[in-house]
């Protein structure tokens, strides 16, 4: 009896979030891959990658929301962890307190991914770049260059497609170091006292601000000097991760309503007074030693930062790991260049995973991988495959990414949200028949359409 042979290898290019979960859920397949990833090669670097590990976050910690039932983006996470995500697994293994949300020690975190990958006996990583197009006997790939595309694999893309690709600003936030935080001033609570993976109700560092404090700290915002490149002056920002300042530009409010909102929270030493506005840092690492300000993707020219920052009371002495920055991120227009298999319409041996493709965010961005990766080896195994359906979080990102937008409006990156899933009524009585108050009711929606997400996720992996 003749053995059958071993499937040609799947070639992944990226060794982002994207790429890595591509490459996990292939090997796992039994289908040997070749992970191409360009950090370490001399002279060649992107502009936001600070280390040469593999699923390295370089914008937050947070994956965000870890409520299955009641969140878009911890329903994906439900999903993900369903289907053996090697992302998901690392992330809850080096989880961090963030109150309701999942948030990771980064640099644990890629460790860990790393060294699973590297484990693998049929992932081999390779060290390179991709410069072009890849090599025409290469006949099953997956590009998850993410949003840091090189130059030169951008430019054949575009030219094979005869597309141009869309752009937009990301901003990264600063990191301060835990203990140069005035704790006379500062405390700890997350929001509501609401408890986090990890059990923990004060994940957070709140620091208030009265209205005069506020006022000032708009004003310094305003006029601080910021970091503009001109020849991206046509780009226009992704709202998911507007710089601070450009929030303010909005309006004087507008961060009262956004990562400045006092709401949920209580200074324990004036608790009879609101304070105007409060700063919330978020744990970074696993020691605890350093912070993420949340929401301060910033813009601003690295000099004025601390002296910007510094104005935040309890942040008076701050001391910086990480100031804040500024990189261009890149998606492809993939209503009209990718199929639901997301491959290249006019090259089929491509697929596409990760923001790239025009989702945002790095749990969407890894869910991404995931699915490219079980697409690519059901191909190189011979099976069919097809996406999941479109009442799972993983299939209506899929659907929205290939022409699920609104038509004749221009294509923009997403987050998950359960607006992508398709409606269900708002039931009016629970599962004992007791009537649900109007107020409820949406909040009861959401969980039913979760219930269905893991229901029709699960029937879709037990048929695959």
């Amino acid at each position: 009896m003749t053995a059958s042979p071993s499937p040609s290898p799947v070639h992944v290019i990226g060794g982002g979030l994207a790429g890595s979960e591509a490459a996990w859920q292939i090997a796992q397949a039994g289908v040997p891959v070749i992970l191409h990833e360009m950090r370490c090669v001399p002279g060649v670097k992107t502009d936001a990658h600070q280390t040469d590990g593999l699923a390295e976050l370089v914008c937050s910690n947070s994956f965000r929301s870890d409520d299955w039932e009641y969140n878009a983006v911890g329903l994906l996470h439900a999903e993900m962890r369903a289907l053996d995500s090697v992302i998901m697994a690392c992330g809850d293994a080096h989880q961090v307190p963030a109150g309701g949300a999942l948030a990771v020690d980064r640099d644990g975190f890629s460790q860990a991914v790393t060294a699973k990958l590297e484990a693998h006996p049929l992932i081999t990583v390779l060290r390179e770049e991709v410069a072009g197009l890849p090599p025409e006997d290469w006949d099953n790939v997956i590009v998850a260059t993410g949003p840091l595309t090189s130059p030169a694999l951008a430019d054949a893309i575009l030219k094979a497609t005869g597309e141009e690709s869309l752009s937009f600003f990301d901003a990264i936030a600063p990191i301060v170091h835990a203990d140069s935080i005035d704790f006379d001033i500062a405390w700890r609570q997350s929001r509501y006292d609401k408890e986090g993976p990890g059990g923990d109700a004060a994940a957070y560092v709140n620091c208030p601000m009265d209205k005069d404090q506020y006022e000032a700290f708009i004003d310094a915002l305003l006029n601080g000097p910021k970091a503009e490149f001109k020849d991206w002056e046509h780009v226009p920002y992704f709202d998911g991760c507007l710089p601070i300042e450009v929030m303010a530009e909005r309006g004087r409010e507008t961060l009262r309503h956004g990562p400045m909102k006092p709401v949920g929270l209580t200074n324990p030493r004036n608790p009879t007074v609101k304070p105007h506005a409060i700063v919330q840092l978020r744990q970074d690492n696993a020691l605890g030693t350093l912070f993420n300000m949340v929401g301060f993707q910033t813009k601003l020219k690295h000099g004025a930062q601390a002296e910007v920052f510094r104005m935040i009371p309890g942040l008076q002495n701050a001391q910086f790991a990480r100031l804040g920055g500024l990189h261009r991120n890149t998606y492809l227009n993939s209503p009209q260049l990718l199929d639901k298999q997301l491959r290249l319409k006019a090259m089929p041996r491509l697929r596409f995973a990760g923001q790239v493709t025009g989702v945002e965010g790095y749990v969407e961005s890894a869910a991404m991988g995931l699915l490219t990766g079980r697409l690519a080896a059901a191909q190189a195994l011979g099976r069919d495959l097809s996406p999941p359906p479109p009442e799972t979080a993983m299939g209506a990102l899929v659907e929205h990414i290939t022409g699920g937008h609104l038509e004749g409006s221009k294509f923009q990156p997403m987050n998950i949200n359960y607006g992508l899933l398709p409606p269900l009524e708002a039931p009016k009585v629970d599962e004992d028949g007791k009537r649900i108050h109007p107020k409820e009711r949406g909040r009861a929606k959401k969980r039913l359409q979760s219930l269905r997400a893991m229901a029709s996720l699960k029937a879709w992996r037990d048929a695959g």
